[in-house]
């Protein structure tokens, strides 16, 4: 007990016997078995909550890297779904899109059929005879 010997508790209860006498000598020693328990529980409490703290702290480090994550998540977003983005790439695709219909119209061709030939007399009188 706190690095002493047996020897050394031996000459501690003696010393105290002779200051204290043999009748506050009980009382003495159950104060001081209360004050080391005091001092016990409070050593362990501090431990606790040192520990507690140390805890506190990383979570919190913790929190608010996900707050970072988050908010840099949520950016990005906001920008995907803003309406200008939107508008400007509908714009192109509908731009594209009357290019490609412009594009793909066939263009009106001219037919033409070859001129009938006047029948000649000659022919009418052949066919006759």
């Amino acid at each position: 007990m706190f690095g002493m010997g047996f020897t050394e508790i031996i000459l501690i209860a003696i010393v105290a016997i002779l200051f204290l006498g043999p009748d506050k000598l009980p009382d003495a020693m159950v104060q001081i078995a209360k004050f080391f328990r005091s001092a016990k529980n409070t050593l362990a409490a501090a431990k606790d909550s040192i520990d507690e703290e140390m805890n506190i702290s990383e979570l919190k480090e913790e929190a608010l890297s996900y707050q970072k994550q988050l908010t840099s998540a949520h950016s990005k977003i906001d920008n995907i779904t803003s309406g200008k983005i939107l508008t400007d790439e509908l714009t192109s695709v509908a731009s594209d899109l009357t290019e490609d219909i412009a594009d793909s119209k066939p263009k009106p061709e001219t037919v033409t059929f070859p001129k009938k030939k006047k029948k000649s007399k000659k022919r009418e009188d052949n066919i006759d005879v």
